[in-house]
């Protein structure tokens, strides 16, 4: 059977509507994996092992449900050739962010550590139901290989937009450091979710109908188990899942540690919206200059790339943060852009090579290799703040309440410090080693 001829792209205005729908992506990955385990820590008064398996136990939920809604998704695309049922859920997604944070008042300690894990698997649900037919759509598109990356170029700009905003936005919001000024950050960007998700289902139509829609292959989606082992069998797809593992691990620690950095060893907690929007802005400048790398030596080395540089940046943070002040803080700000160019390369060249792993798989199941793609990324995004506050609690770091900081030992300042650096930079050298065992770049 002769494979489906490969149409020219979409234009502008169609990519940024399907790319908005990342602007709520990035709102729900940043606030809880920047502020959450600083929420519970240091307002809730929870113990920092509790917090951690307080975020990492809604986790497994996501690990088995996302393989199911991939295949789900599969079944609802050969049903009704589109993905958007399953995505419209994500327009809840605001209703569990803004939960999330409001905490009745008598809580505190392990039960508000419950509400918070709680509403968390509630939010969870509701962001991979959008998620994994969100992601797979490019996969869909009857386009060629260097038209993908321009839709993950698009893509990495919103995504880039959500982040930074909310990156900003929610430190700024929450200064105050009390339940109230949580909630009240919480709403707030609630609603920014809630339009994007609005948006980005005009924009998935708008898009497979400029571009063609490729139907999953009639085996897709009737069974999940042998749609994870064909997925599991694939060896360039399998290293290339392991790396991002390790990948979004790493950046997730990164910010979760990022705010205990700036309270307790630069002693200025409006350091962290400033170093978020410096870790962040590079990232609305760099996609053009990632892609025309992908153009001239492909999507493997620019990743390779950028996991190099993000786990040097890890370790080029050490110096800045120990010597504090203003040279300290001017330091680390320029180690943190730099990192941030790295970050941006790490998502477009990953999230594009995903892509390019599920045409090249020939049975056309992309929601199943999405669906592995997203409960690896949740993994991650728990796994990172878990490890984070593993360290916290070795280093016997003392929670508080709203208001109250509590004084902290010597080692726990060490292993405050030695887990914002030199953890990050030896999980992402995993995350190379595993990365250089993919194949599947090409040139054409």
């Amino acid at each position: 059977m002769t494979a489906p001829r490969a149409r020219p792209g979409a234009g502008r205005r169609t990519l940024v509507l399907y790319a908005a729908g990342s602007v709520g992506m990035g709102v729900w990955v940043t606030v809880p994996g920047l502020l959450l385990l600083y929420f519970l820590t240091d307002v809730l008064g929870v113990p920092a092992a509790v917090a951690g398996l307080a975020l990492l136990l809604p986790k497994i939920v996501d690990i088995v449900v996302h393989p199911l809604l991939g295949s789900r998704s599969d079944r609802q695309a050969r049903a009704h050739g589109h993905r958007r049922r399953m995505m419209r859920t994500g327009l809840l997604l605001g209703l569990a962010m803004a939960a999330m944070f409001t905490v009745p008042g008598q809580l505190t300690g392990t039960p508000a550590a419950l509400w918070v894990g709680g509403w968390l698997v509630i939010g969870n649900l509701l962001f991979a139901a959008f998620q994994v037919p969100y992601l797979t759509t490019p996969s869909d598109l009857l386009v060629g290989y260097h038209e993908r990356t321009r839709v993950f170029m698009f893509r990495m700009a919103l995504l880039t937009i959500g982040l930074l905003g909310a990156g900003v936005a929610a430190p700024a919001l929450a200064a105050g450091g009390g339940r109230a000024d949580y909630t009240r950050m919480a709403l707030l960007l609630a609603v920014a979710t809630t339009a994007s998700a609005a948006v980005a289902l005009r924009g998935v139509r708008r898009l497979t109908d400029a571009c063609g829609f490729r139907a999953p292959d009639p085996r897709a989606g009737h069974a999940t188990l042998a749609d994870l082992r064909i997925a599991g069998r694939d060896r360039d797809f399998r290293a290339l899942v392991l790396s991002y593992l390790f990948t979004g691990t790493t950046t997730h620690l990164f910010l979760a540690a990022l705010p205990y950095v700036t309270q307790y060893l630069f002693h200025n907690a409006e350091l962290t919206a400033l170093f978020m929007g410096l870790f962040l802005a590079p990232a609305m400048f760099a996609g053009p200059g990632w892609s025309a790398w992908s153009r001239r030596i492909g999507k493997q080395r620019g990743l390779l790339l950028s996991q190099a540089v993000f786990a040097a940046g890890s370790l080029a943070l050490l110096p800045g943060a120990r010597l504090g002040g203003g040279a300290g803080t001017a330091l680390t700000a320029a180690v943190v852009m730099a990192m941030g160019f790295a970050f941006s390369g790490l998502q477009l060249f990953a999230f594009s090579m995903l892509s390019d792993a599920v045409n090249g798989a020939g049975s056309v199941k992309a929601g199943a290799y999405t669906g592995v793609w997203t409960a690896t990324e949740a993994t991650g995004t728990a796994v990172g703040p878990y490890l984070y506050s593993a360290v916290l609690a070795l280093g016997g770091f003392v929670s508080s309440t709203g208001g109250h900081t509590a004084a902290q030992s010597g080692t726990a300042l060490d292993a405050l410090l030695l887990g914002f650096t030199v953890l990050p930079a030896a999980l992402m050298a995993v995350a190379l080693w595993f990365q250089r065992r993919c194949t599947l770049d090409r040139t054409p």
